[in-house]
């Protein structure tokens, strides 16, 4: 039987890196249906079980060449907590501790051994990617906004040093996100955000009526390079680009019942 063809995904020069593979997916190159279409990779939706685990078995092939290294992904709690996966099949976490096989409840992961592949899932919200090349640590978050002021990247930075990263060099990038012309707030959500972080302020423009814009993209690349960090965005809208990109707000403003999630992943190869 010949082999599907890989997903399509976008790259970053920035993480383009000896050893290290990395795919931004969106909704192409996979078997979902219906409002699921095609390569869905959220367990926590309504689809097919078997779909979802066909799309991210299509994911993880796709970064390794075709090898079983499994797709690894948190229950996203749009929080700051990191898990360490340490080795095919088990995750280190302070709830339940190695071996675990259920999904974690956090918003960030790190590792520093082949063989994992680290996703983040997301339909609007920030995945971002991490890369030491030196040290071979890397790193994936879910950032929303509440993910992003509360600090899940700043979080994702310290435990990759505490695994052997160095600051200086690591790199990130943020993947397909709601960008500021399609992500219309209110002002209590402004409020929450800057009692937060006083910075996210700066990321706030004016609406109709007293709804605000707010620019999530803009706002976790400057608390990223303010981290120290090199880092950049690819500036892809999900909500706007429905042939390839799953949405959430898109699919609220319609009144569907559910709403795939994209993924962004990364591995160290062997």
């Amino acid at each position: 039987m010949t082999a599907p063809t890989p997903p399509p995904h976008d790259r970053h020069p920035l993480l383009d890196l000896p050893g290290i593979a990395h795919g931004f997916f969106g909704r192409r190159g996979g078997v979902s249906a219906g409002i699921h279409a095609s390569l869905n990779c959220g367990p926590g939706s309504d689809d097919e079980a078997t779909a979802v685990a066909t799309n991210r078995a299509r994911v993880a092939a796709a970064l390794t060449g075709g090898g079983a290294a499994p797709l690894i992904t948190n229950h996203q709690v749009h929080g700051r907590a990191v898990v360490t996966v340490d080795g095919p099949g088990f995750i280190l976490y302070p709830e339940a501790g190695r071996g675990a096989t259920s999904r974690p409840q956090a918003d960030g992961m790190i590792a520093t051994r082949p063989g994992v592949v680290l996703g983040a899932l997301a339909a609007d919200c920030a995945p971002v990617l991490f890369a030491d090349p030196e040290a071979r640590v890397i790193g994936a978050a879910h950032a929303g906004w509440k993910g992003a002021v509360g600090g899940v990247t700043d979080a994702v930075i310290a435990a990759m040093e505490a695994a052997g990263a160095r600051r200086a060099l690591i790199r990130a990038v943020i993947g397909p996100c709601i960008a500021a012309a399609s992500y219309e707030v209110g002002p209590d959500l402004r409020a929450a955000a800057i009692a937060a972080d006083p910075a996210a302020a700066g990321f706030f423009t004016p609406g109709r009526a007293d709804r605000l814009q707010f620019d999530l993209p803009g706002y976790l690349l400057d608390r990223l390079r303010q981290s120290g960090i090199t880092a950049a965005s690819l500036g892809i809208d999900t909500y706007v680009n429905e042939t390839t990109l799953f949405s959430y707000r898109r699919t609220t403003h319609r009144g569907e019942p559910d709403y795939g999630r994209q993924v962004s992943a990364i591995t160290l190869l062997a």
